[in-house]
C-alpha cells in the first residue's frame, strides 16, 4: 500500500515530537504527542490516506538546528493549513516569531492586519495542527503570562518558551512541571516580570 504520509519522531526537551509530512514534503501535522493522537489532527481527506513510519531528513535538519540553538530554519520547513484567510496571516505571522522572544496576542493581531482581533488570535493558535514549525508557543497571554497551549498543555509551552530562552536541561524541566496558564512565561531575564509567579520558581 501507498500511504499518503510519512511519521517521523524527534526527541526534545519538551518530550517526543510527532511530525506527519506529504509526499512533496510539506509539513501537514505536528505535535508533542503520540503518533495517533497527533495523526487525529489531520483533515479527514489526509487521514483517510493511511500513514508510515519514515525518514523526513529536510525536518530533522531544522529540529537539530533548533537543538543545537539556531531555530531560525523552522520557519523554512514547508508546512500547510487548513484554515481561512485570516487564519493563515496569524500562522504566517507567529512563523516570523524569533525563538527566545515570545510575543502577545495583540501584537501577533498586528503583525496579521487585525489589531483588535486577539481572540481570533486565539483561536487561531489553539487550531494550530503544526507545533514547533507553527511556533504558537512564542505567543503570550497579556502581562506576561503563559497562556494555553492546545492540547499539549501549558507545561509543553513552558518547557519550549524556558529551553529558547537557554535554561538548562533542570530548569527546561522545572518549568514545564504543573505549570498553569496564569504562571509568567519563562524568558532569558527569568520569569517574565509583571505576571503572578513572577520571582518565584516552581
Amino acid at each position: 500500500m501507498n500511504y499518503a504520509l510519512t511519521h517521523e519522531r524527534f526527541e526534545t526537551p519538551a518530550g517526543g515530537l510527532s511530525v506527519f509530512a506529504s509526499e512533496d514534503g510539506v509539513v501537514r501535522a505536528a505535535g508533542f504527542g503520540s503518533a495517533s493522537e497527533v495523526a487525529a489532527r489531520l483533515p479527514s481527506g489526509l487521514r483517510d490516506g493511511g500513514w508510515s513510519h519514515g525518514a523526513l531528513p529536510h525536518v530533522g535538519t531544522a529540529v537539530q538546528a533548533w537543538l543545537d540553538g539556531d531555530g531560525s530554519g523552522l520557519a523554512y520547513v514547508p508546512v500547510h493549513h487548513e484554515g481561512g484567510a485570516f487564519f493563515q496571516d496569524v500562522w504566517e505571522a507567529v512563523r516570523g516569531i524569533v525563538a527566545g522572544e515570545p510575543v502577545s496576542y495583540q501584537e501577533v493581531a498586528v503583525a496579521a492586519g487585525r489589531p483588535r482581533a486577539m481572540r481570533a488570535v486565539g483561536t487561531a493558535c489553539g487550531r494550530n495542527a503544526i507545533a514547533l514549525f507553527v511556533p504558537c508557543h512564542r505567543v503570550i497571554a497579556a502581562r506576561g503570562r503563559l497562556g494555553h497551549y492546545g492540547p499539549e498543555g501549558p507545561g509543553i509551552k513552558a518547557a519550549l518558551l524556558a529551553f529558547e530562552a537557554g535554561w538548562g536541561d533542570a530548569e527546561v524541566l522545572r518549568a514545564g512541571r504543573q505549570a498553569h496558564p496564569d504562571d509568567a512565561a519563562p524568558t532569558t531575564d527569568g520569569w517574565y516580570r509583571g505576571a503572578r509567579a513572577a520571582g518565584g520558581h516552581r
